[in-house]
């Protein structure tokens, strides 16, 4: 068995990208973070939300992870750098849900505002 640590605050969701080579996690620490599951190094700690993080999910391809926030925002990161690579705004709530269409370049993401917003 092997631990993940690293966050300040409860882990609130957790995904592994298609492959099963990388982590990502999400948590109330309003941080995300991308961890190697064969060197169980984390690589990056994804900052720039103002809230808790509450869902990741990596697209199809691998190089974009996407994180849900309480802050009404989802970023779009490169799992490669650990840059933001676009912030998302429009919802008027926090956002719960996120996931990519089959070919990972097309997003969707569900907020407490009563709505999906296409991205």
């Amino acid at each position: 068995m092997v631990t993940f640590t690293g966050h300040n605050d409860e882990i609130l969701d957790c995904s592994f990208n298609l492959t099963g080579t990388k982590i990502a996690t999400a948590s109330s620490d309003g941080t995300a973070k991308i961890h190697n599951v064969k060197t169980l190094e984390t690589e990056y700690t994804l900052t720039g939300h103002d809230a808790e993080v509450s869902k990741v999910v990596f697209n199809s391809g691998g190089n974009l992870l996407v994180s849900a926030s309480s802050d009404k925002t989802a970023r779009l990161w490169d799992v490669d750098t650990g840059q933001c690579r676009q912030v998302l705004t429009g919802h008027k709530e926090e956002i719960f849900s996120c996931a990519f269409n089959y070919e990972g370049d097309t997003l969707i993401t569900a907020s407490k505002d009563n709505t999906c917003r296409v991205w």
